[in-house]
């Protein structure tokens, strides 16, 4: 790590590290596909990219989750360890684990663990700097928009979209 401010900006030109642009996909480790298929359909609509009897592949927008099968999953519990996802609606979720009976966790936020102990982080869109591009949006049949707070926070960072 280096000692230098939050809102430092890397300077592209003088800089010859490899610049980090996006997540393309998150792995999983799972029970059988089978499981966590059900496990997830039964939260989120998504469409599955492939599958084969050890992985399967969820799409989400231009990246994906890899779930993988593995003889050992679920025996150790993400800490801190997570990863968030990002959903039209923070409310449908909630919902379906209240009528799935799924614990949340005790954080400010909203965040619970899969069966196999793999701890989720669940984001509203509008409410986070990520942004979709417009056309991946389209294509995954969505018209969502930027709180104002979230505005502010991607202007900040010379990132916020252009206006219409």
């Amino acid at each position: 790590m280096t000692d230098t401010p939050a809102d430092a900006k890397v300077d592209t030109d003088a800089d010859e590290r490899a610049r980090l642009v996006g997540t393309n996909h998150v792995a999983l480790e799972v029970g059988t596909i089978d499981e966590a298929l059900a496990f997830y359909e039964s939260l989120f609509a998504f469409d599955l990219r492939g599958r084969g009897e050890t992985k399967a592949f969820v799409d989400v927008g231009d990246q994906f989750i890899a779930l993988a099968a593995t003889d050992d999953a679920g025996e150790t519990v993400d800490g801190a360890r997570h990863f968030g996802l990002v959903v039209d609606e923070t409310a449908h979720v909630e919902d379906r684990l209240e009528e799935l009976e799924i614990e949340t966790l005790d954080v400010p936020g909203l965040e619970f663990r899969d069966p196999w102990g793999n701890r989720v982080q669940i984001v509203e869109y509008g409410e986070i700097q990520f942004t979709q591009a417009d056309h991946v949006l389209s294509g995954m049949g969505l018209d969502l928009e930027k709180s104002d707070d979230a505005l502010v926070e991607l202007t900040e960072k010379g990132l916020a979209p252009e206006s219409d």
